[in-house]
């Protein structure tokens, strides 16, 4: 318990919506989708910074895995709770009453870690997926749908596979709405600015 709280503390740290406020004086919860991830922080402020704050994401949960190895010891079942807790944290940070992003690009550093070739596979699904269709949310989803296939197709370990099969859930739980928009043809595709909400 003590990885996955270790997890979600580095995972809940807002550092998107910090660097956007302090960068260009945005407040992400009411631009566009309203999330703190580096989607919303691309189509609200510009390529630099989503890129950025993507990076920084990626950092988090590379760091809640590699900070409960420092405090557990070893790999296994600690390392994979605190990757669960880190893409939970990004999602619900206690610091913005428990609204946060979408998960992506945090599980993606937890993974490269835990299950660095279906990492690889799924990015490459979301690579090809985003630039074919344009949504940045669809690749998501269908690259979330790998990851886990992946796992389970190769046998990894159990706690990973796990792992990135609670992931795979929450994240897809919270692009349904993405995927409504999509079915809608109301999505925004990639380029296109958001809006600032009342």
């Amino acid at each position: 318990m003590l990885a996955a709280l270790v997890g979600y503390i580095v995972g809940s740290l807002p550092l998107g919506f910090l660097i956007t406020r302090g960068r260009r004086g945005i407040d992400l919860r009411r631009v566009g989708s309203g999330n703190v991830g580096a989607a919303n922080v691309y189509r609200s402020a510009g390529r630099s910074l989503g890129v950025m704050v993507m990076l920084v994401d990626v950092a988090k949960g590379a760091s809640g895995v590699l900070l409960a190895r420092l405090v557990e010891g070893g790999a296994g079942e600690a390392t994979a709770l605190a990757g669960l807790g880190a893409v939970v944290g990004h999602v619900y940070p206690i610091w913005l009453r428990f609204v946060g992003g979408k998960g992506v690009a945090v599980a993606c550093g937890v993974f490269a870690l835990l299950a660095p070739l279906a990492t690889i596979i799924a990015a490459s699904v979301f690579v090809l997926a985003t630039w074919m269709t344009r949504y940045v949310s669809l690749g998501s989803v269908l690259a979330t749908l790998a990851l886990p296939a992946v796992e389970w197709t190769r046998v990894g370990p159990e706690p990973v596979t796990l792992t990135a099969t609670a992931v795979s859930a929450l994240v897809l739980f919270r692009h349904r709405g993405n995927l409504a928009r999509i079915l809608q043809g109301t999505e925004r595709r990639l380029g296109q600015r958001a809006a600032v909400n009342p």
